[in-house]
């Protein structure tokens, strides 16, 4: 069963043709490594697909949740994505002013209206999890960068996304880390709990936990 569907996905910037129809699937307990040269629009099929970058033409599904070409819906429209998509960015995008317990609790509080036991609850467990539930009380500069990217990983987990997905997740971490992450994301998707879309110029690391590679160059999908 398809998480995600692509079909026909086209994405333009003013004259500039990013992605030219992208058809793109992604089942429930599978991790797909979208590889591809800079510039080849990685990063804009996962924006597109969090509704964080309007599309011109195809669609986006997520389960029962649509997405259309055209403007962006409005925020408020868009609790059924939310609730069904997580994003890790590439630079973890974490709150500098705010400790990783809230960093992880933000969401499910003030975009869900958790009680604040419960999401602290759900935070700790996934630090827990994680391997940095020792590290709640401190600030993203005071983590490392593996720290730093499992702490955003439990940010985007917390509220139990069927589809996760991740940009470059690699790039500041050293080898025995990106093995570490390797082992983390299939534990995600055991027992089919949820589908990855691992956006990566890794090839080391696309081999050692994806299921399938998909190959992205000039905005279409040539492998």
């Amino acid at each position: 069963m398809s998480s995600l569907s692509i079909r026909g996905l086209e994405v333009s910037r003013g004259s500039q043709v990013v992605l030219r129809g992208v058809d793109l699937d992604v089942r429930t307990g599978e991790i797909v490594a979208l590889m591809g040269p800079s510039g080849s629009g990685k990063t804009t099929v996962l924006r597109t697909i969090a509704a964080l970058q309007p599309f011109q033409g195809g669609s986006v599904e997520i389960g029962d949740v649509s997405l259309k070409p055209g403007h962006l819906p409005r925020q408020s429209q868009l609790a059924g994505l939310r609730s069904k998509v997580g994003m890790v960015f590439q630079e973890h995008a974490l709150f500098e002013h705010l400790r990783v317990i809230d960093n992880v609790t933000l969401a499910p509080i003030h975009a869900r209206g958790w009680p604040v036991d419960r999401a602290v609850s759900a935070a700790n467990e996934l630090l827990q999890s994680l391997g940095v539930a020792e590290r709640a009380n401190a600030f993203p500069r005071e983590l490392s960068g593996g720290q730093a990217q499992r702490v955003a990983i439990a940010r985007a987990l917390v509220l139990d996304p069927d589809v996760l997905l991740m940009d470059e997740p690699t790039s500041a971490l050293d080898p025995a880390r990106r093995v570490a992450l390797a082992e983390t994301l299939r534990k995600l998707v055991e027992g089919e709990r949820r589908a990855l879309l691992v956006s990566t110029h890794d090839q080391d690391f696309a081999e050692a936990c994806a299921d399938r590679v998909v190959m992205l160059d000039n905005g279409v999908i040539v492998q």
